[in-house]
């Protein structure tokens, strides 16, 4: 792969529900082939009650898309 891909690379996603959004890795997962971008890919997840969060909560956080489904921006024709 001549165009590897780094943790805080800009990326476009050019396949799926997601395509044409833009965001920087957040992580990178070669094991699995995967990549978390952020504001990509939002899934809501359920937190158990806690000391410091008694009540509990839903919080929306990033998940993993393959990595095949995005390339890095173009940043040569930002103006």
């Amino acid at each position: 792969m001549a165009n590897r891909i780094k943790k805080g690379d800009e990326v476009l996603v050019i396949t799926g529900d997601h395509k044409g959004k833009k965001g920087k890795i957040l992580q990178v997962v070669r094991e699995k082939n995967r990549v978390l971008v952020e504001g990509v890919n939002m899934i809501k997840k359920h937190e158990k009650k806690t000391q410091d969060n008694p009540q509990g909560a839903i919080v929306e956080r990033e998940s993993s898309i393959h990595i095949s489904n995005v390339r890095k921006a173009d940043v040569s024709n930002k103006k």
